[in-house]
């Protein structure tokens, strides 16, 4: 990423910008949009939602000045972008068979469409810039060689916490430090049974502009849970209990909590991912450890406490507002911010949140059925526990009482879902 800023100003003033287009256009989705109309080297040509009035308000709300072309039909999409116009669509395809596009950014959260939209991006050559941290999680690693084999980047996005840990993680790495833990702080109040409908959660997610269930998957824990599965599955860094610890701290107390037991800490082994609950929020941090005398000295004189461990604390994560930034990096370095390795480290597995009955249908990450929580990958291999991703219009097959772990003998899966395609072949060929 060195001289991006450089290398985006001289795109602009060789009329070269990237070209780049945006599938879902939520709230996230139109923090994209506005960001990349603020940026020089770089178009969003294409926004694409469920319905095309979103897709136009986002170039509305980031001020647009170009006419906006409203169409289903790639030959009028491409017309439409070779004049300098913008479209607004319902048709996904759009956003990836068009030529110019060279980017392509998932912010729409179904691990379902995450799978086809990165498939298709497989097929046209596009980048793949990955919002959809649900769908990284259950299919990332098949979906990232298969992306690597097709010459493009399959990459999670800069300022979600997963892509800024790891680029702390990285630093850290980098400079020799061994990791002790990596983590985020929890910004929600943590009630594993919410649900969408209760009013208070109806209440908070209107004074935030916030669908409900998207702010569920935060206050019910599936989504810190997701989210450090993903660092995990990019880094190798284990959970120390299924759950995590998720201990009440604040960010001066980090290094000291995320230690060893026999240190006086709640770890009982380093190399975790976690998480905390205090003003540790929006900051994501890495904690680390050296036995070089030196180095202990120079730290020590840096002002950054008598050890053994060390924090390494960045107080803030900009979300979609830094997404930009790795879909230019993708096409200028052909780099990822973060990305899964070619195994899974850990899971997301399925709890229920009430007591579920045979017949019923599994709904969505976030609203009344499941909650999500990290498993060691061998744990919940060998336990045959579902993972979270696939659960969504799953149907039980059996009484599930609440808090019990759902397993894959316990539902019918859709086998017409791509999602679970690339599954089976990731634990058929990456096992």
């Amino acid at each position: 990423m060195y001289e991006i800023d450089t290398k985006l100003l001289k795109l602009e003033e060789e009329g070269t910008p990237i070209h780049v287009a945006l599938i879902g256009a939520g709230q996230m989705g139109k923090d994209i949009v506005s960001q990349i109309s603020e940026m020089k080297g770089m178009i969003c040509d294409i926004v694409v939602d469920i319905n095309t009035d979103i897709a136009v308000d986002a170039y509305k709300q980031a001020k647009t000045r170009e006419e906006i072309v409203v169409t289903d039909l790639l030959e009028e999409a491409e017309a439409a972008i070779a004049a300098g116009k913008r479209v607004a669509t319902t048709n996904y395809k759009l956003a990836v068979g068009a030529k110019p596009i060279q980017s392509v950014i998932d912010a729409t959260g179904s691990p379902e469409m995450g799978a086809r939209v990165t498939t298709e991006c497989i097929f046209y050559k596009k980048h793949i810039v990955m919002m959809n941290v649900e769908c990284d999680i259950t299919v990332g690693p098949i979906l990232r060689k298969m992306c690597e084999q097709a010459g493009i980047v399959y990459s999670l996005t800069a300022g979600d916490e997963p892509g800024s840990i790891i680029e702390v993680y990285r630093f850290a790495r980098a400079l020799g430090f061994e990791v002790v833990a990596a983590g985020k702080g929890k910004n929600n109040p943590l009630d594993l049974y919410a649900n969408p409908g209760q009013e208070e959660w109806i209440a908070k997610a209107a004074a935030r502009d916030m669908n409900p269930r998207m702010l569920v998957e935060f206050v019910d824990g599936s989504k810190t849970m997701i989210e450090m599965c993903a660092v995990s599955n990019a880094t190798g860094l284990k959970v120390d209990i299924r759950g995590m610890h998720g201990p009440s701290c604040n960010v001066k107390d980090l290094s000291k909590v995320f230690s060893l037991k026999e240190q006086g800490g709640i770890l009982e082994t380093t190399g975790i991912v976690d998480y905390g609950i205090g003003d540790i929020n929006p900051g994501v941090f890495v904690i680390v450890t050296t036995d070089n005398k030196r180095i202990i000295d120079g730290l020590v004189q840096r002002d950054m406490g008598e050890g053994p461990n060390y924090l390494l604390y960045r107080p803030y994560h900009l979300c979609s507002i830094e997404t930009p930034i790795t879909a230019a990096q993708a096409v200028l370095y052909g780099e990822s911010t973060a990305h899964p390795m070619d195994h899974l480290t850990s899971e997301c597995i399925t709890i229920a949140k009430r007591d579920l009955k045979a017949g019923e249908t599994l709904d969505a990450i976030g609203e009344y059925c499941y909650r999500a929580s990290i498993e060691h990958a061998h744990a919940a291999k060998a336990g045959n526990m579902l993972p979270a991703g696939l659960a969504k219009g799953a149907v039980l097959k059996v009484d599930v009482p609440v808090d019990t772990v759902i397993t894959y003998d316990m539902v019918e899966l859709d086998n017409s879902s791509v999602l679970l395609q690339l599954r089976r072949m990731q634990d058929q060929l990456l096992a």
